[in-house]
Formats: structure tokens, sequence, C-alpha cells
């Protein structure tokens, strides 16, 4: 999957809360790739790096996955094509939702 183009659906803009979980704020955006089903029966959820704006949706490169090790789905990582990050700073970036789970930044 890293290095796939993919299309997000964002259903958690930048600056959004949690539906369920009105403690867990969005500081960047979050969504899902249509079409893939992740193991969890959903699709396939996705975080948005590199996007400082709310968007609906965005167009990317697959630059890690988060695996979790305490939960069924893996989530992965989308970045405008041209950008590049470290590991520490893709988990910084999604330490909002990954504090909650035993997971690492795979590459």
């Amino acid at each position: 999957m890293i290095g796939k183009i993919v299309k997000v659906i964002v259903d958690r803009p930048l600056g959004s809360y949690h539906p369920k979980h009105k403690n867990i704020f969005y500081p960047i955006n979050y969504g899902y790739v249509e079409g893939i089903i992740a193991p969890d029966g959903e699709e396939q959820d996705a975080y948005i790096i590199g996007v400082n704006v709310p968007v609906k949706d965005f167009t990317g490169k697959v630059i890690a996955i988060i695996h979790r090790y305490d939960d069924i789905e893996e989530k992965w990582v989308v970045a405008p094509e041209n950008s590049s990050f470290t590991k520490d700073e893709i988990a910084e970036q999604v330490n909002f939702q990954e504090q909650y789970f035993k997971s690492e930044v795979r590459m």
C-alpha cells in the first residue's frame, strides 16, 4: 500500500471533534478510502498530513501505515505526493488519537 495514490473522503475535518468521543479534537483531516474494506468491515481509515486546512476530500500518496497491536485495524497515512515526513513527525501528528492504542508507524 505504501506509495499508492488514493482518494480520501474526509468525514472528520481538521478542527472538528470525534462524533462519539467529544474530547478527541482533530488537528488534522481524517477520513476513509472509498471501496477498500478494512479488517473491521468498514472502509479503510486514513490520516491526512501535510494539508493544513479543512478539506472534504484529498488525493495523495500513502506514506506510512499505523499498525495497532491492540486493535483489529490499521490506519493509513496519506500526504501530498512530493512531501516527506519522518516516523517521529508522523507519530506526533497522529498522537491525538493513537495515544489510546499501542501502535507503531511503519514506512
